[in-house]
């Protein structure tokens, strides 16, 4: 069975952008007010990374798939995406405020950190999963260009606190991988899986 669309379980503005760059047509399918999306989002003790984002990817398509069945819409494929930073191993997620946001960018600042985004398409066809994997390099910045940078607001609600398809992208000095995948929904593995869906776009 072909689809032509999909269901989109992310509140991302950007993932919206990346599809519709894509031409995928797209509904929104996010959470109820009762539903505790934070808690999908825990660390578990001792879980590397590139496990944690997958793990949470997955849940995210589980916890829609069951949204989609409860509201009884019509059967179409479902796309959900966690991204992840990490440096030396720790993973830098939103941050929990300002102050936070700035201790991220220092550890960033002249250092080579690794961003995940992992992506799961659920369809009548299964579970289907990806994994990009990016390497980003910042210059060094300084105290005043950090404080700047979190006054605009842009890190709150960003993993690793800062987008690159912002203000930001004055610090990167190199990219190693996925563009899209950086900036939230890498296109080239999601495309495959979307094919492999059956999704026509």
């Amino acid at each position: 069975m072909t689809h032509t669309f999909l269901y989109l379980a992310s509140q991302s503005p950007r993932r919206r952008e990346l599809l519709t760059q894509l031409g995928v047509a797209y509904e929104l399918l996010l959470a109820d007010d009762n539903e505790d999306a934070e808690a999908l989002e825990v660390v578990l003790p001792g879980e590397s990374p590139d496990d944690y984002v997958q793990r949470v990817c997955a849940l995210k398509a589980e916890a829609a798939l069951r949204r989609r069945e409860r509201r009884a819409l019509p059967d179409a494929p479902i796309l959900t995406s966690d991204t992840t930073v990490c440096l030396d191993g720790e993973i830098l997620g939103k941050p929990a405020d300002d102050a936070d946001a700035a201790r991220m960018l220092a550890a960033l600042s002249g250092r080579t950190h690794r961003v995940l985004t992992a992506v799961t398409v659920v369809s009548a066809l299964g579970q289907r999963h990806a994994l990009s994997v990016s390497e980003v390099s910042f210059r060094t910045m300084t105290a005043d260009e950090i404080a700047a940078y979190v006054a605009s607001g842009e890190p709150a609600g960003k993993a690793g606190a800062y987008g690159i398809q912002g203000r930001a992208a004055e610090f990167v000095e190199r990219i190693d991988g996925s563009y899209s995948g950086i900036m939230g929904l890498p296109l080239f593995e999601t495309a495959s899986l979307l094919r492999q869906a059956h999704l026509r776009f």
